[in-house]
């Protein structure tokens, strides 16, 4: 079979736009786990849910766009804020598997309640990413695909900054070191904790504006979790960079299975992948392989 390497290298591009995304949203994953041990599986939801926030201030309060976003993304950040206090603080001192429940009971509340609110049908957004084709040497890549890419790297690295520079960020990664260490230095830890939740919203919103702007809206976007789920283990629960190495890793995966074998080879590459890496190294490529004494 004779490879064109340009058409490789269009699909590749594809699949790096993808991945990019993925990157975003596993680590608004990441984030809530390292900060708080919590397996948040709802996390697609939670994308999903930004998405339609943007939805409702550009369509149905007919805001400029450059006031729907943010919005959209404080919103997002509220939300992730009310997640945590109402249904994750309580469960703190139980253990891990309560919590995890929780967030699996939790993504099929939002996906109701976006149902009960805008209808499970298909919706569009806004218009708002610059329709020139993009073309680089004989390579074609689709606008939307090649600024959302460009969007999730400008907002991974302003939260790598956040928490190099901003105290907040200093507490978030004392916190995720060690949670006792952290009380007894006057880190207010549940404080901590709401906001890796809302900065995780935040993420999320970002995400789903962005993803629902490429591939529209539906009540099933949280599947869209899945795939970071794979990306999260793939690269480590606990590690940032396991997210951006995982996520254009699955993305380009992804991309090349559903071009060379068919769109339902997508969701058994990704998968497959995740059996493959689980088999080999359990805690991912870049995660702490935490070792217990009996």
């Amino acid at each position: 079979m004779n490879i064109d390497g340009w058409l490789l290298f269009e699909i590749s591009l594809a699949g790096l736009g993808t991945g990019g995304l993925y990157a975003l949203t596993a680590l608004a994953f990441v984030i809530v786990y390292k900060a708080t041990r919590v397996v948040n599986i709802a996390i697609g939801e939670m994308l999903m849910m930004g998405a339609y926030l943007f939805l409702a201030f550009s369509s149905t309060f007919l805001l400029p766009l450059w006031l729907a976003i943010p919005l959209a993304i404080l919103a997002s950040a509220l939300m992730g804020g009310l997640i945590e206090r109402t249904l994750i603080r309580p469960m703190m001192g139980e253990p891990p598997l309560s919590s995890f429940m929780v967030t699996v009971g939790l993504a099929p509340i939002l996906i109701g309640l976006v149902e009960l609110i805008w209808t499970a049908d298909q919706q569009r957004l806004l218009e708002f990413f610059p329709s020139k084709p993009i073309v680089i040497g004989e390579a074609f890549v689709s606008p939307k695909v090649f600024y959302g890419f460009w969007i999730a790297c400008v907002f991974i690295t302003l939260v790598l900054v956040l928490f190099r520079y901003w105290r907040g960020g200093v507490a978030l990664r004392a916190t995720a070191s060690d949670q006792a260490a952290a009380y007894s230095m006057g880190i207010n830890v549940p404080k901590v904790f709401s906001m890796a939740w809302m900065l995780a919203g935040a993420i999320a919103g970002v995400a789903g504006i962005v993803v629902g702007s490429i591939g529209g809206l539906s009540s099933a976007m949280g599947v869209f979790g899945l795939s970071v789920l794979v990306v999260v283990i793939f690269g480590g629960l606990d590690s940032v960079l396991g997210t951006l190495v995982g996520g254009l890793f699955v993305g380009i995966i992804e991309a090349l299975a559903g071009f060379y074998l068919g769109g339902e080879y997508k969701i058994i590459a990704t998968f497959g992948l995740l059996v493959l890496i689980l088999m080999v190294r359990p805690y991912g490529l870049f995660g702490t392989h935490e070792i217990e004494r009996l």
